[in-house]
């Protein structure tokens, strides 16, 4: 008989995750049946079904529709509503992705009702407590019985932390999964800026492989970098500069968008040079960063994800909590620092990337790895919890 365990997702960064976890778990060899949960923390109706239809998700076995909120009201109201859940599926285990409020809610309730909680992408620091998610990752590891890390600092963070180490496991990184396993339907990135510019919606429909032309690829959607009229400012104006030297596209986030309009500044996007574009699936993401000449973000996920493509990513922060990106990738962490960004976008236009090899385990094999090593484990550790 095959181990239960709940999948959670419930906002878009973890939608990439457990995309290839499901399928791993859906082989018939995998001794490990998954039900989907979602919470409903990202709140794009429109955006969130287009997502699970391009990573072939199936669709959710509960929805929470929690959305909007606070920090405190979201993770307050994705508790209440996960916890009959629980009581009701009884399963074996729940398992969570990242660092989102979703992650920390559930694996909460599973813990103090004595469910075991397995964390994929456990492990990553930035040593930056003002950040939210890295809240969210440190008790998460802690309350967690299970922990699937993608590098091996992972590993040093939590045996530093107090986790015993035969909890934890270095399975590689599924984000890799998921761009090696969609790369061939990627959209073509020159076709996703065609339609912005002529104020199409975002489309399913691939483009015919037209020939890419050089462009860079901004996204920011962080508080730090956002919230704050000065910073914000500061950015677009910058922005706005060196799109002179290489057009630059900007799918905004929605918080973006509105920070943007409220301050004023979408008056520096022109559309030609510098694109503000809406939010992208998953497919048109996926071919703006492999056609880039180079990316500048905030995210953690594209920093993956561009080290797995080769292609030069600027970090707008002063941390990053995925450090083998900087140490065996394609990223450079430069800050905020308007003559810091300049310079290093000078330098990736001029230098590029040299030859890479991938870091260990980022092979497109991560979640198979887990899914063996979660339906071994729970065989062997029967489930204790009333």
């Amino acid at each position: 008989m095959k181990s239960k365990v709940l999948c959670v997702v419930g906002a878009r960064p973890n939608f990439m995750k457990i995309a290839p976890i499901l399928r791993a778990m859906r082989a018939p060899a995998s001794d490990v049946s998954g039900v989907l949960v979602h919470t409903g923390q990202h709140y794009d109706p429109s955006m969130n079904d287009q997502f699970f239809e391009q990573l072939s998700i199936p669709r959710p076995d509960v929805s929470l529709n929690v959305g909007s909120g606070s920090h405190a009201v979201q993770t307050a109201e994705i508790m209440s509503r996960f916890e009959p859940v629980l009581e009701q599926l009884a399963p074996d285990a729940i398992l969570v992705v990242g660092d989102v409020n979703s992650t920390i809610a559930c694996a909460l309730v599973a813990a103090k009702k004595g469910v075991r909680v397995v964390h994929v992408e456990a492990g990553l620091r930035s040593w930056d407590r003002k950040m939210p998610e890295e809240v969210n990752r440190v008790l998460t590891d802690q309350i967690s019985d299970r922990l699937y890390v993608t590098e091996a600092t992972a590993i040093d963070n939590l045996t530093r932390e107090g986790v015993d180490a035969s909890t934890i496991v270095f399975a590689g990184n599924v984000m890799i999964d998921s761009v090696d396993f969609h790369r061939p339907q990627a959209v073509p990135g020159r076709h996703s800026i065609e339609r912005a510019r002529a104020g199409l919606p975002v489309s399913l429909a691939l483009g015919g492989g037209e020939p890419t032309y050089p462009y860079g690829l901004v996204t920011l959607h962080r508080p730090s970098n956002v919230d704050n009229p000065v910073v914000l400012g500061s950015l677009v104006e910058l922005l706005a500069e060196l799109a002179e030297q290489l057009p630059l596209v900007c799918p905004l986030h929605p918080r973006t968008l509105a920070r943007l309009e409220s301050f004023d500044l979408l008056r520096f996007f022109d559309g030609d040079r510098l694109l503000a574009m809406p939010p992208q699936g998953y497919l048109e993401m996926l071919g703006l960063m492999k056609d880039a000449t180079l990316v500048a973000t905030d995210s953690g996920g594209i920093q993956e994800e561009t080290t797995a493509l080769g292609i030069p990513c600027l970090t707008l922060r002063d941390s990053t909590e995925r450090p083998i990106t900087l140490t065996h990738g394609t990223n450079r962490l430069v800050g905020i620092s308007a003559n810091n960004i300049r310079r290093e976008f000078i330098s990736a236009l001029s230098a590029g990337v040299g030859k890479l090899s991938r870091p260990e385990h980022w092979d497109g094999r991560a979640a198979e790895r887990i899914v063996d090593d979660l339906g071994r484990w729970l065989k062997s550790r029967p489930q204790s919890n009333a």
